[in-house]
């Protein structure tokens, strides 16, 4: 894998609103992300210069990214829960979590498919969510309580409808294929905060982990505030809570569906518990 990605990273739409150091996150991502594409190759993008605070080896882009959006969190003097980063705290009740670059092996690659996602929670609860596609600049935002500008389509039933899920594993085959017969659709797009907000606009019924646990909050943070305003439902597949955690080694397996009767639906098909 070698050579530059050519196109360019355009400015986020952002609709105004907006929480002022989620707004300045957003930008300062954007232009780091920008920056990297325009520094490194393909191969300097991806390569593993650290080992993130979940855990897992980081990415050159990722850690560019989240030391842009530090940055912007000290100067707001709000906390940071990041992928990368982990915790900072600045001693306010006001936290943002972020998943810096959602679906960096994309990104790295040059596949058009990865996104900034960012979250304002207040003592630990959700409050604002914006969701910024990088390659477009296309945002989604939501304020929990207001109307949300976005409706699911509403669906209830899996049988036929299209569904997206994380890559298949050896260990999930199974769970992984009972979704897959009875799904219309199956899409793998390797970006969770993306395939979220999809569900949210109404583009497409459900995304799901089979069973993984591959999910980290800062993947599920966003979609937590947008899909339930928007008619929608984000669960764990053994329901367990979604809980903003600074402790980024908890896992677990995320169902985003149009209502909350799929989303229960394809999480009894992931654990094959369906009553069909």
């Amino acid at each position: 894998m070698s050579g530059r990605i050519l196109w360019p990273v355009p400015e986020p739409l952002l609709p105004s609103g907006v929480h002022p150091a989620l707004a300045a996150a957003t930008r300062a991502a954007v232009d780091a992300f920008r920056a990297a594409r325009e520094r490194y190759d393909r191969a300097q993008l991806a390569e593993k210069v650290r080992v993130g605070a979940d855990g897992t080896p980081t990415m050159r882009l990722d850690i560019l990214v989240d030391t842009a959006i530090a940055e912007v969190v000290n100067a707001h003097r709000i906390n940071l829960l990041s992928e990368e980063l982990g915790s900072i705290d600045n001693g306010s009740a006001v936290t943002l979590v972020t998943d810096p670059v959602d679906g960096t092996a994309n990104a790295a690659s040059g596949v058009p498919l990865s996104a900034f996602a960012g979250v304002i929670a207040v003592d630990g609860v959700p409050k604002e969510a914006l969701t910024c596609w990088l390659d477009t600049g296309r945002c989604w935002h939501t304020v929990a309580g207001r109307p949300s500008p976005y409706r699911t389509n509403g669906r209830t039933e899996l049988d036929g409808a299209a569904v997206s899920l994380l890559r298949p594993q050896a260990r999930i085959a199974d769970a992984w294929w009972r979704v897959a017969t009875r799904a219309a659709r199956i899409r793998i797009l390797s970006t969770s905060c993306l395939e979220a907000v999809l569900v949210a606009e109404g583009s497409t019924d459900a995304f799901a982990d089979a069973g993984s646990d591959t999910h980290r909050i800062v993947d599920l943070a966003a979609a937590m505030v947008t899909v339930p305003a928007a008619g929608g439902a984000v669960i764990d597949v053994h329901g367990r809570p979604l809980e903003i955690d600074p402790d980024l080694t908890r896992r677990w397996s995320g169902v985003v569906a149009a209502t909350p009767r799929l989303a229960e639906e394809l999480a009894d098909t992931i654990r094959g518990t369906e009553d069909r």
